[in-house]
């Protein structure tokens, strides 16, 4: 089965809009269609970036709402320990763990809308997607 690490702001997408690649991948975790890969770090940047106020009052969404909804993907994920940290590996600092998670989850791929920010993945063999390719190739 496909190992993917979902970037944030793939996240910020899916609860944006339910006709977007990214809500589709989303619904494709629910339906065991690849593994998402988390660690501790990258889910806690879920909830901080998903809980700014900024991104509740553009999908008209409550932080209890938003709590509901990371609480049912946590029970969605597979948890990644991150046993090495591969810093610094990126320009741009808070994308690191997301790569992190990737290579100690061993991932396939990561889902992301920003392709160049993680140039060094291929180094790891790991592949940078977008939302819509990751759903092309899982189906």
């Amino acid at each position: 089965m496909l190992r993917a690490v979902v970037d944030t702001n793939i996240l910020v997408s899916a609860r944006r809009s339910r006709e977007s690649a990214s809500n589709a991948l989303i619904r494709a975790v629910d339906r065991n269609a690849f593994r998402m890969l988390v660690s501790v770090p990258l889910f806690l940047e879920y909830e901080a970036v998903l809980m700014r106020p900024e991104h509740l009052s553009s999908g008209n969404l409550t932080a209890d709402a938003v709590a509901g909804f990371l609480d049912y993907l946590a029970g969605l994920v597979e948890p990644v320990k991150l046993h090495y940290l591969w810093r610094p590996q990126l320009f741009d600092v808070a994308d690191e763990m997301v790569l992190e998670t990737a290579i100690n989850g061993r991932a396939d791929c990561i889902a992301t809308f920003n392709a160049g920010h993680f140039g060094p993945a291929a180094r790891f063999g790991i592949e940078i997607v977008t939302p819509a390719e990751l759903m092309r190739r899982i189906g």
